[in-house]
């Protein structure tokens, strides 16, 4: 397959949402997918397009893209040969969308295409409102049939990446989300894998926008196989909440060898009042090591959480100087 894109066309005019589904190897899973959306779309008499980007499948899910394009004319894929990872298939649908609105999706449909017409909504409703989340672990939220393992680090895995982003947000992880047009344009995003989720939200939040998240329900795949990578996946998301908040390491440690320099003086002290104190053991050598230790590792912690900060309103002026920029590129556009 060649890299390819359905070419955009600058006089058309745009629908309201588009809806971009990355996708590797769902043979088994576009036609419906596409078709379910579809209907439930149509059903509510949304102007829509679909923009399904296959992330260099190796199975036949381009040439089903290339099928449901030719029976659906809203239906626009995108794709190239290599796998790159989730990141770069959204990245390649966001650029593709032309709607003032734009959703994604799993491709798999875990959940439903209803969840799409609420967020739409939320956001038709709520104009303070800048992206939307559908989040199976908020109260109203649930699960169904999903594996218990893949339950298990899903829910305490957000529970740890919530407590990295400010606010009170349940689920991070989740690709189902809905974002206002000009949030996605405002938003330099880097990443190529499933750490893309994080990466939006936190620049979101650094640069001031609304999120607000709708309950979902989260069902089992039903075709195909997962393709998540376990512990690649965990190994990223616990690297972006240490570099995101990283007094919940060092203030972890800090914490821990502090309590374990207060146990050891404990012990002296018992030791000595039992008239056994041993003056060879190195014990007090140990506490003062521990609790020196430990006080570093919360000051590195703190010194980290305020570069942080610096980082992220060094990114806010990056980007309210590009946007200075290109409407000086752009003098006759309305300021």
């Amino acid at each position: 397959m060649e890299d390819a894109v359905t070419p955009n066309h600058p006089d058309a005019p745009r629908p309201e949402l588009s809806v971009v589904i990355p996708m590797y190897n769902e043979e088994e899973n576009a036609p419906e997918t596409l078709r379910l959306a579809a209907e439930a779309l149509d059903r509510a008499g949304v102007d829509y397009e679909l923009v399904p980007v296959d992330d260099g499948s190796a199975d036949g899910t381009w040439s089903a893209l290339q099928q449901a394009a030719r029976a659906n004319a809203r239906v626009r894929p995108a794709g190239y040969r290599v796998n790159f990872g989730r990141g770069r298939a959204l990245k390649t649908g966001f650029a593709q969308a032309r709607g003032r609105i734009v959703c994604a999706i799993d491709a798999d449909l875990s959940y439903s295409p209803d969840h799409i017409l609420r967020m739409l909504e939320t956001l038709r409703k709520r104009q303070e409102v800048d992206i939307v989340l559908a989040s199976a672990y908020m109260p109203g939220g649930r699960t169904e049939g999903v594996p218990f393992w893949r339950l298990l680090l899903s829910r305490y895995g957000n529970h740890l990446l919530s407590a990295a982003m400010p606010g009170k947000i349940h689920t991070i992880t989740c690709v189902v989300r809905a974002y206002r047009r000009e949030v996605l344009e405002r938003l330099d995003i880097e990443s190529d894998g499933k750490e893309i989720h994080l990466e939006i939200l936190a620049k979101a939040l650094s640069l001031g926008y609304r999120i607000t998240e709708i309950p979902a329900v989260l069902r089992a795949r039903r075709k195909g196989k997962s393709k998540a990578k376990v512990k690649s996946t965990i190994a990223s998301h616990l690297m972006f909440s240490f570099i995101e908040r990283p007094i919940l390491l060092f203030g972890f440690l800090g914490l821990f060898a502090t309590a374990m320099a207060f146990l050891a003086g404990g012990y002296i002290v018992y030791l000595w009042q039992s008239g056994v104190l041993n003056p060879v053991r190195p014990l007090m050598t140990l506490m003062t090591l521990l609790f020196l230790g430990g006080l570093q590792l919360i000051s590195f912690g703190l010194l980290a959480m305020l570069v942080g900060i610096n980082r992220k309103e060094l990114y806010r002026i990056e980007r309210q100087n590009r946007e200075i920029l290109m409407r000086l590129d752009k003098p006759d556009e309305p300021r």
